[in-house]
């Protein structure tokens, strides 16, 4: 069974492994301004794209995507603004996807990738 930052961490692995398998670069990973943090950063031809992954052990209490907040969505676009600015970088066309993963009781996993959900 996972723990909590473990259970993160390995959504976030998985995560990676789609995008790495869709031509995706990866940027970053866990960039971070100040207490915020934008789980995944991938650019894929001219698109600069803004990922949270949300996973969860069941979809007993509902899908991870649901996690998602108005909050966290405020934060994630705060912390892309400030990691554009650092980097110094203003690119053709931005985007904010959504990984949602659910891993299952025989230890498989479901992923799905929601694009430019805000």
């Amino acid at each position: 069974m996972f723990t909590h930052l473990d259970l993160g961490k390995k959504g976030e692995e998985i995560a990676q492994a789609h995008f790495l398998a869709q031509d995706y670069i990866i940027l970053c990973t866990n960039w971070k301004m100040g207490r915020r943090e934008i789980d995944l950063i991938v650019r894929k031809e001219e698109c600069l794209v803004f990922v949270e992954v949300k996973t969860l052990i069941s979809d007993l209490w509902g899908y991870p995507e649901k996690n998602v907040t108005p909050a966290k969505i405020r934060a994630i676009q705060a912390v892309a603004d400030g990691y554009m600015n650092r980097m110094k970088i203003l690119p053709k066309r931005i985007r904010f996807d959504i990984v949602s993963i659910t891993f299952r009781k025989d230890g498989s996993h479901e992923l799905v990738h929601f694009e430019d959900c805000f």
